[in-house]
């Protein structure tokens, strides 16, 4: 066997840590509060995200409603490929109030993952990208995996369709394993699956709506 060189002895050394190393370790995260600290805990910045649910759940609310809140931390860039720019989406930004986050949100108009990568490597562009929906992307999981490499400086939040209670797709599902916060939508509630989960480990999206579909006293 031949003997180790210096370069391969520094890869060696940087890549393995010991328990002291990693506890001391600091992360850049999200200081959620209130009822997004409830439900997903302090995630952090950077990374892919999974929101997945079946139609008529209140998805596409909970999604601008989460990029409204992401709005206070960084730029959020939505790449509508499903609807675009039409007058659902319009309705969706009005009833979301997305108005007051005019300077930090931009709706970007069916635009594919070639030309969105484009986007994301020019100075001072997003921080934040939401891909809806990753079906209509068409994408291989290795193609995933190259994309997020290729952005790993920024936070990766691809919407989903879902089978039953699952992302829709053998793609959509092997995403999911690997994201650190994994969302499930249904009856206008977003339940945390992933590895960040606050006390109360889900966002009301409509309250009202949210305590009929599940049952619980209004």
């Amino acid at each position: 066997m031949s003997e180790v060189t210096v370069n391969e002895a520094r890869t060696f050394s940087r890549n393995a840590k010991g328990v002291r190393e990693m506890l001391s370790m600091k992360y850049d995260t999200y200081p959620f509060q209130g009822e997004w600290f409830d439900a997903f805990s302090n995630p952090e910045r950077k990374g892919v995200w999974l929101i997945w649910g079946n139609s008529a759940n209140g998805k596409t609310t909970f999604a601008m409603k989460l990029c409204r809140y992401l709005c206070q931390f960084g730029r959020v860039a939505y790449d509508s490929l499903e609807e675009g720019a039409c007058l659902t989406m319009q309705n969706t930004l009005m009833r979301c109030g997305m108005m007051d986050v005019n300077r930090r949100f931009l709706l970007i108009d069916n635009e594919d993952m070639e030309q969105l990568s484009l986007r994301l490597k020019r100075q001072k562009s997003p921080d934040i990208v939401v891909i809806d929906s990753l079906q209509y992307t068409g994408i291989s999981y290795d193609e995933y995996k190259a994309f997020k490499e290729k952005h790993s400086n920024k936070l990766l939040i691809f919407i989903s369709h879902a089978d039953g209670r699952l992302p829709d797709g053998r793609v959509a599902r092997k995403i999911m394993y690997n994201a650190s916060l994994k969302i499930y939508v249904e009856g206008f509630r977003a339940f945390s699956k992933g590895r960040f989960e606050g006390p109360v480990g889900h966002y009301d999206i409509d309250p009202v709506k949210a305590k009929e579909y599940w049952g619980e006293i209004i």
